[in-house]
Order: structure tokens, then C-alpha cells, then sequence
């Protein structure tokens, strides 16, 4: 399977100058040969220390020179020698990753600066050999798997890091020298959130008969430094960093991610975005002893990025069914395809290409099986990508429990009693739910186990099979602090001359039954048995125990004896025909017997459900072992009552209709009344203001008692409101435009001087010989409900001309409050305004009937004389213009 993997390695930057700028790093060395001095030997010691080509803010470069402490590998360590600056060598080179994959979306870019220290040295041959170290203060603030810490002089909290590596001496190897394994530079790759990945993080080793393994180890924190630049060193053994929940130096990257031993090969699927501190150990070993230990700390960035991938499970598995959803478990975004192949052979019809798709594989014509599903994506640019996964059907595996036990004191036994259809059930992890220990477990196929004392607990048990099945399932139990001892009754009734088999539910155990002292002792038989057989002439108490192993428990039966029993089967009722109703007689018998006076089956319980269709007598026979009693009950049945209205009805505004009710029943009456005439009637007359649901109930008081009701809704049309326009003055045969509202026909009445009676705007035309009058318009609405309104019509014998009264008196006592034109044979106000003896204008209007009040701006004006001016226009056609001066009084 192809797969597009890529990984990207840097570190954070901050503003600061102290920041964590360095990326990663390592300590290697060569040997050269040996040392001028007597048994010592020359080695070149090389700091390979990498920082990000452009990070984010101010970040300290590379340092030009720095300072390597070499220890004594002893315990305790010493200090050889003095501190040694070294400088860099060969310059600072240059790594990019120039060839961005196209199949990424969202890529960033990848560079490096990489700097080399390099110093020779003479180190004496000593058993314990040597550590050469270098410190710094700071990593990034936003590292995800490490925590930060306050460091003195850095405004914000940090963590460092300790590069070193081991040369051994001659406890480690006594002949021969060793030059270090170095790790390959492959920094430049980039890594996309929560997608596959794989990363080379391999070493060469220039003694080629030494082998290498790798693993992942805690990465060293920054010992004493607070700055790019101190040199305040802390000697071995060196503090690990402190990582935070959910990560670990053997999980940097989480559980997903792991390192192959033998390649240097990590691989897995990358966590969120962000920076995590990786640190790698590589062992190394001549002829199979380890001979020094050498590492590498990182930064690993992973991106906000994704890849065209194709990613599932490595397996899939259903073992309740033959049906399986499935869904690319890769990240991409850039997807616009995908083909699914669920693996049928033979088949043809067994792919999608839905993104989520789910499959039934008894499509397939078997119901259990193993296939591989394929998958292939495909992304906008044309970028692919496939994978492979196996799927499993093997259904009818349960997972269930069987437990037996009977109090803390023994053992409590547990059976494993899944079943299972396909394959063998070959493992078993049990968890017996024991709080005070962790010992409470197994992994046989039935156990034990031995609960310290009483209590409330939950037992679970893992199974599994031979075709990679495996179901939990959980049960409570209750550990007994006694045996379950279970009666079916503790207080029971029998005649004098009866006998009664008694009866215990024990799970194990030896029962005894003892009677009370008194003249039944010896009434019992079978005292050892669960089902004893007691006979008693008056009420007794038996006890009951049982004993397991130890574990005791008891209790007792009272047995009251009657010497006769009654029964009262009720009193005679009325029921509605088809209902149905519950006989409930009082006794103390223990069974009954009923038969009804119809025929009617009844069912042999002491309180029976029965539906009589008629008039029925029922009777009971009650008994108690031998003693017998009788009695009966009536049921008078009647029909239900009827109540009919008839159709719903429709009624104009302000109309009244007649309601025609009919009843079967010996009482009845309406709702709601408050609209009704002779509302205790069946016929009575409704009057509604609005739409109404009248009710009609019936009753019958004598057989049936439950009511029965219609409903008749009366709907009212609301109301139509005619208008006819205001009164007017007209001239002698003038024209006036009459305009009606509110309906949809109109009808004028009389028909006096109109043009058209039958029309909302008739013209009417009045000759001198009429002083006035009185035109009432009838208006009918669109479901012929209608209203009626008037509007007086004065003739004026003069000209057409406009009255203004020469005072008024705003004083608010409802007399001549306001100044307002009088028109005669004006069709159009043209205007009516009022001006102070200033020429201010006060008040103006060319609505006919309107007024002014007296007021300003909301002001009241003082007393005196006012000018109005007035301009109209005749039904002629004519204009009239009054001006004149008015008298405001207060």
C-alpha cells in the first residue's frame, strides 16, 4: 500500500532573546587514536545543535561559540577537566524542504539552520569512562507534552533541554575502542495532524560490527541555566522533564506512536497540531553487551495540515450481526472520491461510493466469513491513495454469567455460560468486584471466590474466541451476609378441617420446619422437607431454617385457621349497555367460582371483569379448602343516553335561530345558556355575539349514569358597519357625491334626486323646492348580512359660501371649545388658516371639519383678535374666499 507520509521537526520561537530557539540536538564522537599521555586516548567531540530559518518573532540565533562540560562517569559524578568553549565549525548550513507534495493541504513551510561545535580531546583511559554534556535554558512555551516551569530572569515559563552522550570506559569495554552512532539528518519532513505517518529516525555507526536499537526515552530538562547564554551547568545523573497527563518519554506522541527497535522507524498516527519534545536512545552493543548509550531531543511540529489518505482499522470485526459501517479514518480534507470494495469474491455489486457506507455481508449469501475491504480515495488535484483492511463476520457470540452461591462465609461459584456459533471460546478474564483487593481476578474458563463480608458489588467477565471475538458483559450480585431463604407466603387462611402443604425456595442448604408450642406441634409432617404438609385446628406459627455450610437463615408462616368463612358479592348496580365492570366481593375464601344468570363466562378469580348485555345475576361460590359460601349481585343494564342537534348553522350579527334538540334520557341540558331564550327547552332560541359551540347533554339517572353530548356550532358573521358620510349643505341643483362604505351592494333610499340608488357613490341633484333630506343607505356584506346608516342633506337657498363664527372659548366646558368653517355647497377645502396680528402663522388645514383649538405648538394662546382666511372650491367648480377676524375669549 502507497502511502504519502511526511513529518516536520521545529521548535517554537519567542520574542525574547532567551527563548527556546533551538530545535534539536545530539553529542557525538569519533575516536582517533591514542593520546599523547599514557594510556589515554584522542576523541573529536561533536554538538550538533538545529534552530528554524524564520522563527515566529525575536528568537536568538545560533550561538557562535558555547561552552561542553565533560563529567566523570562515577558515582557520584566529578567535573574533568575545565569548562571548554568551542566555536562553530564549517559554518552554518542550510536545510530545506523544497519539494512540497501536492497531494497536502495547507502545507508549510520546512527549514533549517544547522550548526556544528567540534572539538578534539585527550581523555585518560578510566574504568567508568566519560559523559560530555551541553545545557541550555529554554523550549518553546507552547510545547504540548511537557510542562513549563517559572525561570529567574524569562517573563514567562519554560523548560530546557541537555544534549549529551557516553564514552565508555573499561568497565563497559575492556578492549578496543568505540567512536558513537550518529543519526542521519532527515529533519526537513513535515507531519500533518491525526494522519498515518512514518519518520526515519535511524543512525550510522562507524564501528560496522556494533548493532544499534532504539527506543524512546524521557528527554532531560535545562539543569541550572536561565539563558541562552549561561553557563551554569548541573553534572550527571541529569533530571527528566516533567511530562504532562496522557504522555510520557516512552509515549511523547501519545499511545498511537511507536518506534520499530530495530529500524528507528516511528510511525503511528500523529496527535493534534502542536510542538512535542522527542527524545530517542539508541543502545549500543558489540558482540550482544551494551557498550554505551547514546540519544537525540527533538521538537516535533505537526501541522495543521492534511493528505490525501486512505486509512482504516486494521481490522474489523462484528460478532452480533453480519452488518458493518465503515469511514476513511484519515483527516483529509481534500477529498472529493472514494471506492469502496467490501471483499465479497465473486461479487460484482458489493461497492460505494458513499464516504460513510455501511454493508450487509449476507448480501454475500453466507452468514459469517473473512474478506478484505479496500479503499481508494482520490483528492481535487488528482492525488490518490488506497489501503487495505480485514473484515470478520462471525455472529451469534453472547457473553453471559451463571453465579451460585449463598452468604460471605463459602465460596461463590462462577460459570461462564456464553454461547457461541462459530469458533472455540478460548479466553476468559474475569473481575469479581472484591474492593479490598486486586487480586480479584482470573482467566479460567469457571472460578471462585471468597467475599470478605457482605456487600453490593458488580462481577464482569471478558470472553473471547478463536475467530477474534470478544464481548464484556457485566452483573450485579449481592453478597448475602445469609442464605436466600424465599417463602411464597408468610400469612395464609384454611378451614378447621383442612390441611396445607407449606413451602420454602432455598438454592442449597438443610431445611427444618418447627411449629409454636401449643396443641399443633405435632400437626406437621416432612419437617425436614421444603413442602412440609401441617394440619393445624387453630391458627399457628410455623418457623422455617436453613443452614448451608455455615450460613444460617430463618423465618415462619402464620396459618390462621377459620372454623367458617362469608362472602358478600356486592351491591346490585347499574351499568350502560357494552360497558364493562369489576365484581368485588368481600371474604376471606381463597378461591371463587362465579356463573351469571345468562350464561355469561367468568373468569375463576376473586375480582373478574364482566360485560353483561342485559338485566344478569352473578354468583359466587366462595371456598376455603372445605368451608364453602354464597352469595349474588345484580346488574341492571340500560342503554346509553342519545343527544342529537343537528347541523351546524350560520347566523348574520345581531339574528337570533332557533336550536332543535332531541334526547333519549331523563335529564338534559344545554351550555353555555347565557346566549339562550328558553334555555330549559329542547327548542330553544340562540342569540350569539360571536361564533358559538352550544352543547347538548343527556343523562340517565335511572340505568345508565354516564352522559352523552352534541355539539351545534353557530357561527356569526360579524357585524357589517354602514356609513353614509357626514350631513352636508348643499345649493339648489348642485351636484353632491354621496359615498357609502362598508359592504359590498348598496341600496339608497329615497330615491329622490339620485342619478343611480343601487351604486355606493350616487350623485344627487336637489331642486330649491327641497329644504332637506334624509338619505338612508342600506350595506350588505359578502354572505348577505347587511346595516343600514343616514346622512342629512340640507338645501341652502343662497350661493355657496363658507361661515366662520366671529368668536370662541376654549375653556374646556364642551361649548364652542374650537374655531371651525362652516361649508355650504363647498366640494373642496382649498385651506383655513389662522394668523396672530403679527402675520404669524398659528394654524392652517384643508380638512373640512376640522378645527383649531386655540393652541400653538401645544401652547395656549392669550385673548384677543385673530385673522382666518378661507378658500374653497363649489360642486361648480367655482372658487370662494372669505377672510375675516375672529375673537379668541378665555
Amino acid at each position: 500500500m502507497k502511502k504519502i507520509l511526511v513529518s516536520l521537526f521545529i521548535l517554537f520561537q519567542s520574542v525574547y532573546c532567551f527563548a527556546g530557539h533551538i530545535a534539536g540536538g545530539e553529542i557525538f564522537y569519533q575516536y582517533i587514536g591514542p593520546g599523547v599521555a599514557t594510556n589515554s586516548s584522542q576523541y573529536a567531540i561533536t554538538l550538533r545543535l538545529f534552530r528554524e530559518c524564520n522563527p515566529v518573532g525575536s528568537a536568538a540565533p545560533l550561538p557562535t561559540s558555547l561552552a561542553i562540560n565533560i563529567y566523570n562517569n562515577t558515582n557520584p559524578s566529578t567535573q574533568f577537566g575545565p569548562q571548554v568553549s568551542v566555536g562553530i565549525s564549517g559554518g552554518v548550513q542550510i536545510l530545506n524542504l523544497t519539494a512540497q507534495n501536492p497531494c497536502i493541504v495547507n502545507p508549510v513551510p520546512v527549514c533549517y539552520q544547522v550548526a556544528n561545535y567540534q572539538f578534539t580531546t585527550e581523555l585518560p583511559n578510566t574504568p567508568s569512562g566519560y559523559i560530555v554534556t551541553y545545557q541550555t535554558c529554554c523550549r518553546s512555551n507552547s510545547i504540548f507534552n511537557v510542562q513549563t516551569f517559572a525561570i529567574a530572569g524569562n517573563p514567562l515559563p519554560g523548560e530546557g533541554a541537555t544534549y549529551s552522550c557516553e564514552i565508555p570506559g573499561t568497565d563497559m569495554l575492556p578492549a578496543g575502542h568505540n567512536s558513537s552512532a550518529a543519526f542521519i539528518l532527515k529533519d526537513t519532513t513535515l507531519v500533518c495532524k491525526l494522519t498515518p505517518f512514518t519518520l526515519d529516525f535511524s543512525a550510522t555507526d562507524p564501528d560496522n560490527n556494533d548493532s544499534l536499537s532504539y527506543s524512546f526515552c524521557a528527554a532531560y530538562d535545562r539543569g541550572q541555566t536561565n539563558s541562552a547564554f549561561s553557563t551554569n551547568y548541573v553534572g550527571p545523573p541529569f533530571n527528566q522533564v516533567t511530562y504532562v497527563s496522557g504522555f510520557s518519554g516512552t509515549q511523547p506522541l501519545g499511545p498511537d506512536v511507536t518506534i520499530n527497535p530495530v529500524t528507528g522507524i516511528i510511525s503511528g498516527k500523529a496527535p493534534d497540531a502542536g510542538y512535542y519534545v522527542v527524545n530517542v536512545c539508541i543502545t549500543e552493543r558489540r558482540n550482544g553487551v551494551p557498550i554505551s548509550f547514546h540519544r537525540k531531543d527533538f521538537t516535533l511540529r505537526v501541522a495543521d495540515c492534511s493528505l490525501t489518505a486512505a486509512s482504516l482499522k486494521p481490522a474489523y470485526i462484528t460478532c452480533n450481526g453480519t452488518t458493518l459501517s465503515f469511514q476513511n479514518e484519515s483527516t483529509s480534507s481534500n477529498i472529493t472520491s472514494y471506492l469502496w470494495n467490501f471483499g465479497v469474491p465473486s461479487l460484482t455489486t458489493d461497492t460505494s461510493t458513499n464516504p460513510t457506507p455501511t454493508y450487509d455481508y449476507l448480501k454475500s449469501g453466507k452468514d459469517s466469513g473473512t474478506y478484505t475491504i479496500r479503499l481508494k480515495v482520490t483528492s481535487a488535484a488528482g492525488c490518490q491513495d488506497s489501503t487495505t483492511a480485514q473484515v470478520k463476520i462471525y455472529p451469534g457470540f453472547v457473553a453471559k454469567i451463571n453465579v451460585s452461591g449463598t452468604c460471605y462465609l463459602n465460596n461463590y461459584k462462577f460459570f461462564d455460560a456464553s454461547t457461541n456459533k462459530y469458533g472455540q471460546v478460548n479466553s476468559w478474564r474475569w473481575n469479581f468486584g472484591d474492593s479490598t483487593t486486586l487480586a480479584d481476578t482470573a482467566i479460567s474458563k469457571d472460578s471462585a471466590w471468597k467475599y470478605p463480608g457482605p456487600t453490593s458489588t458488580q462481577i464482569r467477565l471478558i470472553v473471547g474466541n478463536s475467530k477474534g471475538c470478544i464481548d464484556t458483559v457485566t452483573q450485579a450480585l449481592t453478597i448475602l451476609d445469609r442464605p436466600s431463604l424465599n417463602l411464597p407466603f408468610r400469612d395464609t387462611l384454611i378451614c378447621s378441617n383442612d390441611s396445607l402443604l407449606l413451602k420454602v425456595n432455598i438454592s442449597s442448604g438443610s431445611v427444618l420446619w418447627t411449629p409454636m408450642n401449643g396443641p399443633n406441634k405435632t400437626r406437621i409432617a416432612n419437617t425436614t422437607s421444603p413442602t412440609p404438609l401441617v394440619f393445624p385446628r387453630d391458627t399457628t406459627k410455623y418457623y422455617v431454617s436453613v443452614n448451608d455450610n455455615g450460613c444460617a437463615n430463618s423465618d415462619s408462616v402464620t396459618v390462621n385457621v377459620l372454623q367458617f368463612i362469608t362472602v358478600k358479592a356486592g351491591t346490585d348496580t347499574g351499568i350502560c349497555r357494552t360497558d364493562s365492570f369489576r365484581l368485588r366481593p368481600i371474604s376471606d375464601a381463597l378461591s371463587y367460582q362465579w356463573t351469571a344468570s345468562t350464561g355469561e363466562k367468568v373468569q375463576a378469580i376473586k375480582s373478574p371483569l364482566v360485560k353483561p348485555l342485559v338485566n344478569t345475576r352473578y354468583y359466587v361460590l366462595a371456598n376455603l379448602g372445605k368451608c364453602q359460601a354464597k352469595d349474588s349481585v345484580l346488574a341492571k343494564v340500560a342503554p346509553y343516553p342519545t343527544a342529537t342537534v343537528g347541523s351546524d348553522m350560520t347566523i348574520c350579527f345581531g339574528s337570533r335561530v332557533q336550536l332543535n334538540g332531541a334526547v333519549t334520557g331523563s335529564v338534559f341540558s344545554w351550555s353555555p345558556t347565557n346566549s339562550l331564550i328558553n334555555e330549559n327547552t329542547l327548542n330553544p332560541t340562540a342569540g350569539p355575539t360571536k361564533t358559538t359551540a352550544y352543547i347538548l347533554t343527556a343523562t340517565d339517572t335511572v340505568g345508565c349514569p354516564k352522559p352523552k353530548s352534541d355539539t351545534i356550532i353557530v357561527t356569526v358573521i360579524p357585524l357589517v358597519t354602514a356609513y353614509a358620510g357626514k350631513d352636508t349643505i348643499v345649493l339648489p341643483n348642485q351636484p353632491l357625491q354621496l359615498i357609502a362604505t362598508g359592504g359590498i351592494t348598496y341600496t339608497w333610499s329615497p330615491t329622490t334626486g339620485l342619478n343611480d340608488p343601487n351604486i355606493f357613490n350616487p350623485i344627487a341633484t336637489l331642486s330649491d323646492n327641497i329644504d332637506a333630506i334624509t338619505y338612508t343607505v342600506r350595506v350588505t356584506g359578502p354572505n348577505g348580512c347587511f346595516s343600514e346608516d343616514q346622512v342629512l342633506v340640507t338645501v341652502y337657498k343662497s350661493s355657496a359660501t363658507i361661515f366662520v363664527p366671529s368668536a370662541f372659548t376654549p375653556n374646556g366646558d364642551g361649548k364652542n371649545d374650537a374655531l371651525k368653517p362652516i361649508t355650504v355647497g363647498i366640494s373642496k377645502l382649498n385651506y383655513f388658516s389662522i394668523y396672530n396680528r403679527w402675520g404669524q402663522l398659528l394654524f392652517t388645514t384643508t380638512e373640512i371639519g376640522k378645527a383649531w383649538d386655540g393652541s400653538f405648538n401645544g401652547v395656549a394662546q392669550p385673548s384677543g383678535t385673530y385673522v382666518y382666511q378661507a378658500e374653497g372650491t363649489d360642486f361648480l367648480g367655482n372658487s370662494v374666499f372669505r377672510k375675516g377676524t375672529v375673537v379668541l375669549i378665555r
